[in-house]
């Protein structure tokens, strides 16, 4: 039986995305990519769902910390190593 994070996160809220939808769809919407139906769905979601505005909210904040740093700053072990904890979380928040 899946944890309470992992209901609350697959939940469907009345603007039709769950959670984990938005969490996807974050990065399109930061870049101005996301149509406009979903870009309106995105903000209703994100209207109603504490979570999710925290969510959005730390994202461009480390948008804003990221630009400020110089593109060799991170190693090549440490890019790895970020590519496998995101792999991880999205095969784990998958089931």
């Amino acid at each position: 039986m899946p944890d309470l994070l992992t209901r609350i996160f697959r939940r469907r809220r009345d603007d039709g995305l769950s959670c984990r939808e938005l969490v996807e769809l974050v990065s399109d919407y930061l870049e101005g990519a996301l149509p406009a139906d979903q870009h309106s769905r995105f903000e209703a979601h994100v209207a109603g769902c504490e979570h999710c505005a925290a969510y959005l909210r730390q994202m461009r904040e480390t948008l804003v910390l990221l630009g400020t740093l110089p593109a060799d700053a991170l190693s090549r072990e440490a890019e790895d190593e970020l590519r496998v904890a995101f792999r991880e979380w999205k095969a784990e928040s998958a089931r």
